[in-house]
């Protein structure tokens, strides 16, 4: 998520120098300088009026503002504004200022003359306690405090080898550990993880495709708070306007969830167009379920290898999910692995459809038995990839019949550009 900074500084030259520095910093959103204590107060005041989410994390208020002095204007932005962040700059680095200025309710203390690494180090640390300051007023939701939540991709083989109940369970494991997750419909054309969860819904993620930039207001639009606690950004429900989200809009919707939710979880079914590949690209794990028969084999390995072409991930970077396993298949997942060049999950999924049919039917598969062998086995997968806390992923794992047995089976993650 992008940290907002609101410089308030009234001496030219400073502003130049902050500026420059600022618009350095990694994921950092500088707004356009105030000169004034008046305008800023005025600028908080107006987007406070909006919504708590609409305020920069971080205000950096110069020694030279004016007409109100310094620290006097950090205790009013503080006392009116208490989850924003403010950092004082000044040339006095004494411990009496120091500690007036944290009296004063500055969140921190940067000296003259500016320097990238103290100035970095500072609106990072700010930053993040004005976000936990707002998840603990309650206030913007499902905010992460960090550079941005885990996506991960989960794409089929071929259609029906079980890609929408991976994802719909991977997503409830986490949300379930604690962690505040999103499931994504990116199935645009025949997309139901609607009908698995049972839901009515009016909006889809086709109604944030022309939108360039997506607030956390017309996010919290477009999303449906399932019962269970998932967010739910769903599929059209008119196949046709899948179109209308093209890899570019797939791009900013996935970075609008990822900076509001721990772990985003996306359906990308079976036949991958520009979304689903611009989805898949920029994923930190990337999954492709298949079952353990030839022809679903084949698709998995043209999948592959057509990602691998189309430069969209490479085969060792994705994850190999085997569903409906049993030891009397003839083709076992080792030799899928050798088949595809993919990574392999230790957690393979068993083939019991009788625990699943009663709940795909009444379109609540978000009540399987808890107790049951593919639902044990699906928040196992969830713990493998890391999508759970680490006290539930101790307790999923009971059930969880592992092979090879460490983390290096898991995908690679790649590292975000």
């Amino acid at each position: 998520m992008p940290t907002r900074i609101l410089p308030a500084v009234g001496d030219a030259d400073a502003v130049r120098s902050l500026i420059t520095l600022l618009s350095q910093l990694p994921d950092a959103e500088p707004l356009p300088p105030l000169g004034d204590s008046t305008q800023l107060v005025d600028t908080l005041a107006r987007l406070a009026a909006d919504s708590v989410d609409e305020l920069p994390e971080v205000v950096i208020v110069h020694e030279r503002i004016g007409p109100v002095p310094a620290l006097e204007l950090v205790r009013e932005v503080a006392l009116r504004f208490p989850a924003v962040g403010v950092i004082l700059v000044t040339t006095d680095a004494s411990p009496g200022l120091f500690s007036a200025a944290m009296d004063s309710g500055a969140r921190g203390l940067v000296t003259l003359p500016l320097g990238y690494e103290d100035l970095a180090h500072r609106v990072q640390a700010v930053a993040q306690w004005s976000v936990g300051v707002r998840r603990h007023l309650g206030h913007g939701g499902d905010v992460f405090t960090g550079a941005g939540g885990t996506v991960v991709t989960v794409c089929g083989a071929k259609g029906g080898v079980g890609t929408t109940l991976t994802a719909v369970q991977l997503a409830l494991a986490a949300q379930a550990s604690g962690r505040p997750t999103a499931l994504v419909d990116m199935d645009l054309q025949t997309g139901d993880v609607a009908s698995y969860l049972d839901v009515q819904f009016r909006r889809s993620v086709v109604d944030l495709a022309a939108i360039s930039d997506i607030s956390p207001r017309v996010l919290a639009d477009a999303v449906f708070r399932h019962d269970t606690g998932l967010a739910l950004l769903l599929a059209p429900g008119e196949g046709e306007r899948g179109e209308e989200v093209t890899d570019r809009a797939a791009r900013q919707i996935l970075s609008a969830l990822r900076s509001r939710y721990e772990v985003v979880v996306v359906d990308c079914g079976a036949q991958l167009g520009g979304a689903g590949a611009a989805a898949v690209e920029m994923a930190d794990t990337a999954l492709l379920v298949t079952t353990p028969d030839v022809v679903a084999v084949r698709g998995a390995k043209r999948a592959v290898r057509m990602w691998d072409r189309l430069q969209i991930r490479k085969a060792e970077e994705t994850t190999l999910v085997v569903n409906r396993h049993s030891r009397g298949t003839e083709i076992q997942p080792a030799l899928i692995q050798k088949i595809t060049g993919t990574a392999l999950a230790a957690t393979t999924v068993p083939a019991h459809f009788k625990e699943l049919q009663a709940a795909v039917d009444a379109g609540r598969i978000h009540a399987l038995d808890p107790k049951g062998t593919v639902r044990q086995a699906l928040w196992a997968l969830a713990g493998e990839l890391g999508l759970v806390k680490a006290p539930e992923t101790a307790v999923v794992r009971r059930g969880t019949r592992a092979r090879g047995g460490d983390r290096g089976a898991v995908g690679f993650r790649r590292r975000r550009e």
